[in-house]
């Protein structure tokens, strides 16, 4: 109360202070006249702060004025600290009133606890005496029925021993256990009993016998999971409370059962090729019976072997997706009477389990790795054919990816070993593989191999894999959903029926290809039988094909389309032109079903990947240096000066040359052992088939040859792109960038032969030199301004439109794509241009108005020869007209032009220097000019 009295005493001095007459305006000056500093919150000392403002020299009037002024802003600050607490005030006395009014509220509660407390004790006192009447008669109750309890307990006892033979023949094995555990802890309870004193020691008798079953019972789990079977052990063994004990039993009996497991299947099969019922074999080790396994069975036997061994790694997957579901559920039923385990027994137990079980996956997977790698071993697989060692290597790889899914491993034992097999197999194969692809280039004529517009490799046999998430050897019914966002594993898939080495028969004969083009036929099957004639009517020699037949497979792989079939072809209304259908012959088709081959094995077992890009890469360096070596070879194209052979591609052949391609041809028994296995790895260059005329004008100079092998391998190149992201898949990181310098450095040079090959025709098309002979005869020290051109510029068109009629013909027998073309048109006029500087590089004399018949010829020939080609702009005219302009060009522009135009010859500039002489440059600045030329030329020599 003292409070709320200075409370209301200091309320009315704000009040009296409130209610004084004062100009808000003027106190609000006040406030903002007072120093910042009073307004920090940072204690400091005011009486020191005003000492120290004070002059050295005090003035009692002046003093008396600051005293006033702050008296002021006290006031006027004490005021507004007034009107704040006032405007508060009735919420200050509206909380002070509910505090109060809580304050009785918890008198009021104290005193109704009080009186609680009091009525429940005289509650008590009176309930107590009352109740421990009812607990007497209710201990009495109790005891009786424990007596009567007893009493059937030993009634049931009599009748024990025939439920227990029930129920074991019934594999009862939980309720048998469970029972028999009852029926001694009550024998054990009442044994002072006569009737039952001899019953405990049969039971035990009984428990030991069904732990014998139970592990018989365990034992049949590892070759055929059975989930209401497995169950009833566990909760048997859980009963017993040897959960540990079982799933050291069950490890045991796996390994056991991969050793038998494989032991018969290899037995069968030797047995039955063996024809008799000798018992020798069993007798054998494992390792020494895989040796008598003969080739023709050798693969079914692996197929059935690694079927037994998927059906125990199966087993084994469901029975750890059976502990793993059940790990949430409580471990026993709790049951009066029952061995029931505490909480933390029972953790443990799962915990050893779950180790265990997790632990044995790579144990069965290397006893698996363990077993099908000696089978391997018994067997020298370069035996087998090209298919049938894929098909080997498509079985071990699908029981590594198995093991991939079975426990995380990357199956070193099984890659390891086939590996070292595969690389050593693919060698020879690819050796032989090379000197096929020789055999045909060699015979190759360049005809066009007749497939459909819409062809694309994936039709190919050798590109199914592509397409299917699996390989060959499985069904496509047991593919996984596409639509699965999730991959299915093969135990998935594979869980509760099939098996994913079940082998498809005849998977791969029944598939058929329809990438022949119909065209002048009836239909299909009349053109594919057409197309079957390739195989009777090759022109390759019986003596050829003797020489090269497979060694493995005692077949020729491939087939060569005849030249009279081709031509017979031609006869008929048949034309590959007139559709935009792929370019390419049968060779190129070769070598891609070759590299579909190669990819189906890298797909296969990966581990080798490298090796079979590195193979592939040959295919296409071969193919690449011969078109090279048959159509694009001229050593006098780099004399020109163009650089039509790139820096890149000039380094990718040499390099294909030092590595792939054996020069001498022939073995020299003096060379050294390391020269001769490095002789091995290479090549003899291939020719080209006499057959191929290349010298012909009537045909261009082979041009549909020479674009049939140029656009063939473009072709092939377009494929390798496509398969790119294919191989740098399953491309070892560490190598990837091997495969990067593959595409950047051939590859990607492919297209790059177009300008060396077409080069050659365009050279050999126009006659070049009768232009130049006709240029010499022609007077250009005229003094009068022509209006009519010369005769050799009509000379030139007529040879352009002679070249255009030739290319229509070619055109009828091979479709020339729009590249091509224009690189043929571009070829062909930057020469011709070139021959026209060449020729007004001959001009002795030569006037201001020779200059300008030198323009009207060229401006002449343009206008005509854009009505011949769309190529824009056309090439090299820039190159003839700055030669034709530079002729007027003063002293020091002649200089500087020389110097910034090194494209012309030494020949060209000299004789521009020679022909201005006299006109408007004199002897003095010809040495200058002369010498300039000298110095650009030096560093050429």
């Amino acid at each position: 109360m003292q409070k709320i009295k200075s409370l209301m005493t200091r309320q009315e001095e704000f009040r009296e202070l409130r209610e004084q007459p004062s100009d808000p305006q003027a106190e609000q000056e006040l406030i903002n006249s007072i120093e910042q500093v009073y307004f920090s919150a940072d204690p400091f000392d005011i009486v020191q702060y005003e000492l120290e403002k004070l002059p050295p020299v005090l003035n009692l009037q002046e003093l008396e004025e600051y005293r006033d002024k702050l008296k002021r802003q006290q006031a006027a600050v004490s005021k507004k600290v007034a009107d704040l607490i006032l405007e508060k005030q009735p919420a200050y006395v509206k909380e002070l009133e509910r505090v109060t009014s809580l304050q009785t509220g918890l008198q009021l509660a104290a005193v109704i606890c009080t009186n609680g407390r009091r009525h429940l004790n005289i509650a008590k006192e009176g309930f107590t005496q009352a109740s421990l009447g009812l607990l007497a008669n209710q201990r009495k109750r109790q005891l009786l029925i424990g007596l009567l309890k007893s009493l059937r307990t030993i009634k049931t006892l009599q009748r024990t021993d025939v439920r227990l033979s029930e129920m074991l023949e019934e594999e009862d094995y939980p309720g048998a256990i469970q029972l028999c555990l009852e029926c001694q802890k009550a024998a054990s309870t009442f044994k002072h009993y006569s009737c039952i004193s001899e019953l405990n020691s049969k039971l035990q008798d009984t428990l030991e016998q069904i732990e014998e079953q139970l592990d018989v019972a365990l034992s049949k789990i590892c070759k055929n999971f059975d989930i209401n079977h497995y169950t009833k052990v566990q909760q048997a063994y859980r009963l017993l409370g040897k959960t540990q004990t079982a799933m050291d039993q069950l490890h045991m009996h796996f390994t056991q059962a991969i050793h038998n497991t494989v032991f018969q299947v290899v037995l069968g099969y030797v047995e039955l090729c063996a024809g008799n019922t000798d018992t020798k074999f069993q007798k054998l080790q494992y390792k020494d019976l895989c040796t008598h396994v003969t080739p023709d069975s050798y693969i079914p036997c692996l197929a059935d072997l690694c079927k037994a061994l998927w059906e125990v790694m199966l087993s084994y997957y469901r029975t750890m997706e059976w502990h793993e579901k059940h790990d949430s559920e409580d471990a026993a039923p709790a049951s009066e009477g029952s061995n029931v385990m505490s909480t933390e027994e029972t953790n443990f137990d799962r915990g050893y389990v779950k180790k265990k079980l997790e632990h044995g996956l790579t144990r069965i997977w290397q006893d698996v790795q363990l077993k099908v790698k000696t089978y391997l071993l018994g067997t020298d697989l370069s035996i087998f054919k090209y298919d049938d060692f894929i098909f080997v290597l498509d079985i071990v790889s699908r029981l590594m990816q198995v093991g991939e899914e079975f426990c995380g491993s990357k199956s070193e034992v099984l890659q390891e070993s086939i590996r070292k097999q595969s690389i050593n197999y693919f060698k020879n194969h690819h050796r032989i593989r090379l000197d096929e692809l020789r055999m045909f280039l060699e015979n190759e004529t360049w005809e066009l191999c007749p497939v459909k517009s819409n062809f694309s490799i994936l039709q190919l046999h050798e590109f199914k894999f592509l397409e299917q998430s699996r390989s060959p050897s499985v069904s496509p019914s047991k593919q996984p959903s596409a639509t699965s966002s999730k991959p299915v594993t093969l135990f998935e898939q594979y869980c509760s029926s099939g098996n994913p080495f079940e082998i498809q028969a005849n998977h791969k004969d029944e598939e058929t290809e329809d990438v022949l083009a119909s065209n002048g036929y009836e239909s299909d099957e009349q053109e594919k039988s057409a197309y079957q004639e390739y195989d009777s009517d090759s022109d390759v020699p019986e003596e050829l094909k003797r020489d090269y037949v497979d060694e493995q497979t005692g077949d020729v792989p491939v087939k060569s389309v005849s030249r009279e079939t081709l031509k017979s072809r031609k006869k008929s209304d048949y034309s590959l032109n007139k559709v935009n259908a792929p370019i390419l012959t049968n060779t190129t088709l070769n070598v891609i079903r070759l590299v579909g081959k190669y990819m189906q094995m890298m797909n296969i077992l990966k581990p080798i990947a490298f090796d079979v890009i590195h193979f592939m890469s040959q295919l296409f360096d071969y193919y690449l240096y011969a078109i090279y070596t048959f159509f694009g070879r001229n050593d006098s194209l780099e004399s020109t000066g163009l650089g039509l052979s790139s820096s890149r591609l000039r380094t990718t052949l040499n390099r294909i040359q030092e590595s792939l391609i054996d020069l001498e041809g022939s073995a020299d028994p003096t060379a050294t052992l390391t020269a001769a296995e490095e002789r091995k790895e290479k090549v003899p260059s291939p020719h080209l088939n006499q057959l191929v005329i290349l010298t012909s004008g009537d045909t261009l100079y082979g041009l549909a040859e020479r674009v049939v092998a140029t656009e063939s391998l473009v072709f092939l190149a377009e494929q390798f792109e496509f398969l790119q992201p294919h191989l740098d898949a399953v491309m070892p990181a560490a190598k990837k960038p091997f495969l990067q310098q593959f595409y950047s450095q051939t590859v990607s040079t492919a297209s790059e032969l177009r300008k060396p090959i077409y080069w050659i025709v365009a050279g050999k098309a126009i006659d070049y030199e009768q232009m130049l002979l006709l240029m010499t005869n022609v007077k250009w020290d005229v003094k009068e301004i022509m209006s009519q051109h010369n005769i050799y510029v009509d000379a030139l068109l007529k040879e352009f439109e002679q070249f255009n009629k030739r290319l229509n013909e070619v055109t009828k027998r091979v479709r020339i794509p729009l590249p091509v073309s224009n690189i043929l048109w571009e070829h062909c006029i930057r020469l011709a241009n070139r021959t026209i500087v060449e020729g007004y590089a001959n001009v002795k004399k030569c006037s201001n108005e020779g200059r300008a018949l030198m323009q009207l010829d060229f401006q002449q020939f343009l206008i005509k020869l854009e009505k011949l080609t769309d190529i824009r702009p056309i090439p090299d005219k820039e190159f003839v007209e700055t030669y034709i302009k530079a002729y007027y060009l003063t002293e020091n522009d002649m200089e500087r032009w020389i110097k910034e135009h090194r494209e012309y010859s030494t020949k060209q500039l000299t004789n521009l220097v020679n022909v201005c002489l006299g006109s408007h440059i004199n002897k003095k600045a010809r040495q200058k000019l002369l010498a300039a030329i000298d110095d650009i030329d030096r560093p050429k020599r």
